[in-house]
């Protein structure tokens, strides 16, 4: 089956102070050219996945980075590509946020300190230096399906439980060296800030995350181990940004093994082993009611995309 459909990420820590004049053009322009996703807006930048029509995917980065309208803030945007044989998203979204990735320090901004940023093939010479202490600053279940070799998981569930986590395990006297990555490169951008801030000097980041990793680094020189969650249908993506091989449960949103699948704790769209009783009765319902649409939706030929 031919892949149709090319999905990009992207994003851009810069000064937007007027990013809620922005979301209207934004929504209309991607909705009439079958664009899906989400895009996030906020005062210190954009942060988005997208996926439509190739031809629509370039006239949307090109009116982001030459359009009057955006005053040539997003110029120097970057953004990374995939692709798939059917629509990874169901709807369009543009939303106004405090922050493009939830951190919850004010004061903290990779426009005013950032960390070195180093290339995917300069990476797997950085994390073999037993001098650095590698960071995974994804969350729990993240780094459940994947991460790098010798990576230390934080075991956080959200991102603002990260500065907490550095200050309680990391003394910049004592770990000199410092190297984070995340799945695009956005989380430890932010993470390498508050790092600096904090008085660590000498930390280093992936430029562009797990994917440009995954994109340009061979196989068979890879020290990625398993696969990368990603936040779109595709769930997970390997080497080369191939689709993996895990599913998503619908009522935790946490990735699924083929062996999770075969558990009696197991019902599509209602449970896995990593929620099974730890619904509420209301949240139960709702969710039985919902994979009844699914199925029948299903029956008539139709996807089912809930609420809006």
């Amino acid at each position: 089956m031919q892949d149709n459909y090319l999905t990009t990420a992207m994003y851009l820590f810069v000064s937007l102070p007027h990013f809620k004049t922005l979301r209207e053009p934004l929504l209309n322009f991607c909705v009439s050219r079958d664009i899906k996703g989400t895009l996030l807006l906020a005062d210190e930048g954009i942060n988005g996945t997208l996926a439509g029509p190739a031809k629509s995917i370039l006239e949307l980065l090109n009116y982001l980075k030459t359009d009057q309208l955006f005053e040539s803030k997003f110029k120097d945007l970057g953004h990374k590509e995939s692709w798939s044989d059917k629509h990874p998203f169901y709807r369009m979204k543009v939303k106004l946020k405090k922050e493009i990735v939830t951190f919850g320090v004010p004061g903290v901004s990779p426009t005013k300190m950032v960390g070195k940023y180093v290339k995917p093939n300069d990476w797997n010479s950085i994390i073999s230096d037993p001098k650095v202490i590698l960071i995974d600053t994804r969350n729990d279940y993240e780094y459940a399906i994947g991460t790098f070799k010798n990576a230390v998981n934080p075991k956080t569930t959200t991102f603002r439980e990260f500065p907490e986590y550095v200050k309680t395990h990391f003394d910049p006297k004592k770990h000199k060296k410092v190297a984070m990555f995340c799945t695009g490169g956005i989380r430890c951008e932010k993470a390498s800030s508050f790092m600096m801030s904090e008085g660590f000097d000498e930390v280093y980041h992936l430029e562009g995350g797990i994917l440009k990793y995954l994109e340009e680094v061979k196989p068979a020189e890879s020290l990625w181990q398993g696969e990368c969650f990603v936040f779109d249908q595709r769930v997970a993506i390997k080497n080369g940004l191939a689709v993996g091989n895990y599913d998503q449960c619908y009522a935790c949103r946490y990735p699924l093994s083929a062996d999770d699948m075969k558990s009696d704790k197991y019902t599509p769209g209602i449970s896995c082993p990593h929620c099974y009783n730890k619904h509420t009765p209301e949240k139960l319902k709702s969710l039985t009611e919902r994979q009844k649409q699914v199925i029948l939706a299903k029956q008539k030929g139709k996807t089912h995309i809930g609420k809006s």
